[in-house]
């Protein structure tokens, strides 16, 4: 009798079910579910989330080369403290990659200084539809509005015509996501965020290049200490809840 073979499915489903493992896991991560300091197996994952091992195994091995989680010698696994000095040095990065882009955006196109930029004048127009609008208008969601967040900054990258910076920019953009979400569970960052971005699309639609790129900077900068600032708030309190005896 000739065997049966193995279905070629089986690993698409693995690697499907271990995709949301790892959402799953660096949802709890960043939602303070998971505590930096907090300890768990595999197994206590698995029958959590109602998965096999192999998927749990292959999620938290991508975490930890994401510097989320370590392994530990026969004791499962540990939520590894945020590295706000590497978070410094992404911001860092991503400040050169936006202002670069906002400058690029400013001195391409037919009729600019440097004409052989090719801008993207439709994600440009995208934007505008978006944060320039009236205050009443204006979207009050915060998960709504971190994820426009986000494609506001990306967007511009990707505008400016440079695919190897708009990469590298999304690469940025993935590993900041997890605390960079924090900068919206306030209605006055909701706000300043709208009136930022406008003041932004305004200077790079007047071709100011220089205040356009100023205005990214300190936009980037307030947003990056507002996010340390609540980050370290809730790892306090989701501490002392933790703590907190039964009741």
């Amino acid at each position: 009798m000739t065997p049966t073979p193995i279905s070629p499915v089986e690993p698409a489903v693995y690697r499907s079910r271990a995709e949301e493992v790892y959402a799953q896991l660096k949802r709890d991560v960043a939602e303070f579910k998971l505590v930096p300091g907090d300890r768990f197996t595999e197994n206590e994952i698995s029958e959590r989330l109602g998965v096999s091992r192999t998927p749990v195994r292959q999620a938290l091995t991508r975490l930890q080369q994401e510097g989320y989680v370590e392994v530990l010698f026969r004791s499962g696994w540990r939520v590894l403290p945020f590295d706000f000095d590497q978070f410094e040095q992404l911001y860092d990065l991503r400040m050169v990659l936006e202002t670069t882009a906002a400058h690029r955006l400013c001195e391409g196109g037919a009729g600019a200084a440097a004409p052989h930029i090719q801008i993207n004048h439709q994600l440009l127009d995208d934007l505008i539809a978006i944060w320039l609008v009236p205050v009443a208008q204006r979207s009050t969601d915060t998960l709504q509005v971190a994820q426009w967040d986000e494609e506001f900054h990306c967007a511009l990258v990707r505008a400016a015509g440079n695919t190897e910076m708009a990469r590298v920019h999304s690469d940025v953009t993935e590993r900041i996501r997890i605390i960079r979400r924090l900068d919206f569970t306030k209605q006055a960052r909701i706000t300043a965020t709208y009136d930022e971005h406008a003041k932004i699309l305004k200077a790079i639609r007047s071709r100011r290049g220089d205040q356009a790129a100023m205005l990214l900077r300190a936009h980037i900068q307030a947003s990056q200490a507002e996010v340390r600032k609540i980050t370290l708030h809730q790892v306090h309190v989701a501490r002392q809840v933790g703590q907190s005896p039964a009741t």
